[in-house]
């Protein structure tokens, strides 16, 4: 609200809130720092899980940052930032969530101490930028360049990956299936190798345990056969994959037929019943003897499917047919009429096998194995779940790696030496920029020091060794959470991608500067009851909340 000539003149609506200057950056830097806060005890192999109830009273349990970050009902805005940071860096890389929010919430932390100080913030995002420029420089100097064909290192980052989930106790077989599967969908363009994750399909079926996950090497689709008198197995098997139904189509305008005689009838149905057998006998003139169809299959039309010993599966999922067409080699026909021999994919064998309860169809021996799958199995629906995390989160290790082919150590040696020379950096720069320096390397010791924290050891203690170990230019200096010492990385066999590292970093520092730049919070007001008062919060319930 302005006033003219003692008049009050209205600019935003009533029920606005507006927050400037210190206190909108203070609030927002608290609202980043309570969501880092609530995923950083789950950092490292050590790291503890969290349990989310929503709404309905369906729980996940869960130590993988992106997933609690993303079933958490976040509301502030700039808490919702952090989230973000965590969702780009599950895009790009899969891993890495955690790392991710906490370095951000460790940047603004660092960075309200240096606005105490009068530093002015677009003086520190213009450091934060200045260091995460030379943190990745950095990276890429002492990142070890690694084969894609090197399968014990492919194995060690999945294992790496996999350390600290739910899939612990099977993490040895799980990272060997995870290589495996990368491995058998990698293609090479240009001297380049290419891995598309999406030809890796991962399916869960509650029961037996962990150990029994399985890699196949072609498709598992979650259906059974549409007709008890289909055959359970074909051998050398010709896949027809179809995108329409088999069934008689509605007319699209409004008809109307005038039946005035039984024998008319009978020509009706009988006309009916050639026309969903000439579809049949279409399919099986080319030469298929499998069928997966993405629409319906009339009640009609299996039972002739059965009589000419056709394995048929309706309602398959889209993508279920796009993987099948490139593992097959067979295209997706969208019309019966245009059925061709050459348009079947091929398959050694197609057949139905029980899993636990229920059936599933095993496509194996494919013509272009391009597409793997991968049966989860595990005691409950949450332990399968955090599995599927933990391989999910591995497989997209495994990629980044095989892409980019440069590997850092793990257990917190990057940050500790990325720390050491952005420190020599800032002694290397004029202005108050050199401040906020060595406010990006204090905050990159975050996960250190974190992973020492969890592990029930001394942080100032390890931190200490970890700075004196790399000052003596071991670069791979890592902490053994398991025995609290201070060993080389690389030789225990902790790895990591580069990318992972470099996301992370350039991510936080990118949110940390455009939550650094804010300095005017206007929130409208909230048309429903209970939404007034106080400023957006995380919990939902005025002030500006924590998690508790």
């Amino acid at each position: 609200m302005a006033q003219y000539m003692g008049q009050p003149i209205f600019i935003l609506k009533e029920g606005t809130q507006r927050t400037r200057g210190r206190d909108a950056q203070y609030n927002n830097i608290m609202a980043a720092k309570a969501v880092a806060n609530a995923v950083k005890t789950t950092l490292g192999p050590k790291g503890m899980d969290k349990m989310l109830v929503d709404p309905l009273g369906d729980i996940v349990i869960t130590n993988d940052g992106v997933t609690i970050l993303k079933e958490m009902d976040i509301e502030h805005p700039a808490a919702k930032m952090v989230v973000e940071v965590a969702k780009t860096q599950d895009d790009e890389v899969g891993d890495g969530t955690t790392t991710a929010a906490v370095l951000a919430g460790e940047l603004l932390e660092k960075a309200e101490d240096l606005l105490e100080q009068d530093v002015h913030p677009t003086i520190i995002a213009s450091g934060y930028r200045l260091a995460s420029k030379k943190a990745e420089e950095s990276l890429n100097e002492f990142a070890t360049p690694v084969s894609a064909d090197d399968e014990e290192v492919l194995t060690k980052l999945a294992v790496t990956a996999m350390t600290g989930k739910g899939a612990e106790s099977a993490r040895d077989k799980l990272a060997k299936i995870c290589v495996d599967a990368v491995r058998a969908v990698v293609e090479e363009s240009n001297g380049k190798k290419d891995v598309d994750i999406d030809n890796i399909k991962v399916e869960k079926k509650v029961g037996g345990s962990i150990e029994d996950t399985t890699m196949v090497n072609g498709m598992i689709i979650d259906k059974e056969r549409v007709h008890a008198n289909m055959p359970k197995k074909v051998s050398n098997a010709k896949i027809a994959l179809l995108s329409c139904a088999i069934e008689l189509k509605d007319t699209e305008v409004d008809a109307e037929i005038q039946i005035t005689s039984p024998d008319q009838l009978q020509q009706f149905l009988d006309q009916e019943e050639k026309m969903l057998k000439d579809m049949v006998q279409k399919i099986v003139d080319v030469g298929a003897n499998v069928v997966f169809c993405q629409k319906g299959i009339d009640d009609m039309a299996q039972h002739f499917l059965s009589k000419a010993k056709v394995l048929a599966v309706r309602r398959v999922r889209k993508s279920d047919i796009e993987k099948l067409s490139r593992a097959t080699g067979g295209k997706i026909i969208t019309s019966l009429d245009d059925i061709k021999p050459e348009d079947l994919g091929e398959a050694e064998l197609v057949e139905e096998r029980k899993v636990g309860t229920e059936d599933m169809i095993f496509v194996t021996g494919c013509k272009n194995p391009k597409s793997v799958s991968i049966l989860v199995r595990g005691g409950t629906e949450h332990v399968v779940d955090e599995v599927e995390r933990a391989l999910t989160d591995a497989l997209r290790v495994v990629e980044a790696a095989v892409e980019t082919e440069k590997l850092v150590a793990g257990g917190g040696a990057p940050e500790i030496e990325l720390a050491l020379r952005l420190r020599e950096y800032a002694n290397t720069l004029k202005g108050r920029e050199q401040l906020a320096v060595q406010a990006f390397a204090d905050s990159l010791e975050i996960i250190p020091r974190m992973l020492a924290e969890n592990a029930g050891l001394d942080p100032i203690d390890k931190l200490v060794e970890l700075r004196s170990a790399h000052e003596d230019g071991k670069v791979n200096a890592g902490l053994d959470v398991f025995t609290g010492e201070v060993v080389d990385m690389w030789e225990k066999g902790v790895i990591e991608p580069l990318k992972v590292k470099t996301q992370a970093i350039s991510s936080a520092a990118e949110t940390a500067v455009m939550v650094l730049r804010i300095d005017d919070v206007i929130a409208a007001s909230k048309e429903k009851e209970g939404g007034e008062g106080g400023t957006p919060d995380i919990g939902g319930e005025g002030g500006t909340g924590d998690f508790e």
